[in-house]
């Protein structure tokens, strides 16, 4: 009797392997492709404020933009009252 070294079969290989690349797949076309594309929308949200937009903070405060720079904000809340914030604390700009 001859003891014979086997040698893996590449098909065990290909079959150990395959689910892991079907998770990454699954994981990446469920959630990280939807978060960039929702991180885009954000940006451009982001870069096509202007002075007189009305718009809600992340926090919640309602105004409407007087300045603004390449980082900051400023609202107007109430009469006579400003606030500066950045501009990535800007959540959403109000329709109408």
């Amino acid at each position: 009797m001859f003891l014979e070294t086997q040698t893996p079969a590449t098909g065990g290989l290909v079959a150990l392997i395959l689910p892991f690349v079907i998770m990454f797949a699954i994981v990446y076309f469920l959630m990280i492709r939807p978060q960039q594309a929702q991180q885009k929308q954000r940006q451009a949200m982001l870069d096509a404020l202007k002075k007189g937009d009305k718009v809600i903070t992340i926090g919640g405060i309602h105004g409407e933009i007087t300045a603004l720079t390449d980082d900051t904000v400023i609202l107007s809340i109430a009469d006579k009252t400003d606030i500066v914030i950045s501009r990535s604390g800007v959540g959403s700009v109000k329709n109408g």
